[in-house]
């Protein structure tokens, strides 16, 4: 099974400072998200979302928000035919020291004892920060930066400036 392996906030969907996802009861779809959802899982791939949620344990949310707004999001994308495989989130906080929280490769590895027919040399992670590209480094994954720059040369990480172009490598 090939896989995408999308980050939520700011690669889906809209994200905004730590203090005021406390009032963020919708998510805010970024343009040409949903049609690259679209276009990856036409190409074949299945689509796990993995996501850093420190903002649960360090109280900026509760899980039960974060849950409201995942709920919101995958029913906006069934409306659109667009079946997201699984989501494993991180709800530790960026000092809890887990195994799970990006860069660390607890989710994905993770989504691998859950799914052994996941191919990890025909996979590849799609995210905003610089801990998704770092990620898929650590994973020996071939990896999308979106806006984070040129600063990872290696042959495996490519620069997108939006998430429309995600679709000329696939």
């Amino acid at each position: 099974m090939k896989v995408a392996f999308f980050d939520r906030d700011g690669t889906i969907i809209e994200d905004y400072p730590d203090e005021k996802w406390t009032r963020i009861t919708s998510p805010a779809f970024l343009p040409n998200s949903i049609q690259i959802l679209k276009n990856i899982q036409q190409s074949g791939y299945e689509i796990i979302i993995i996501t850093n949620q420190y903002l649960i344990n360090e109280g900026f949310i509760t899980l039960g928000q974060y849950e409201v707004i995942t709920e919101k999001m995958i029913n906006e994308l069934t409306k659109h035919n667009i079946q997201i495989f699984d989501i494993f989130y991180c709800p530790h906080s960026r000092t809890e020291g887990c195994n799970c929280i990006k860069p660390k490769t607890g989710m994905i590895k993770e989504a691998l004892v859950k799914y052994p027919s996941i191919k990890i040399e025909q996979s590849f992670i799609v995210g905003d920060s610089t801990v998704d590209v770092e990620l898929a480094l650590n994973m020996k994954m071939k990896g999308f930066g979106l806006g984070v720059g040129d600063a990872y040369q290696e042959k495996n990480i490519i620069q997108l400036h939006e998430i429309k172009d995600l679709i000329n490598y696939i």
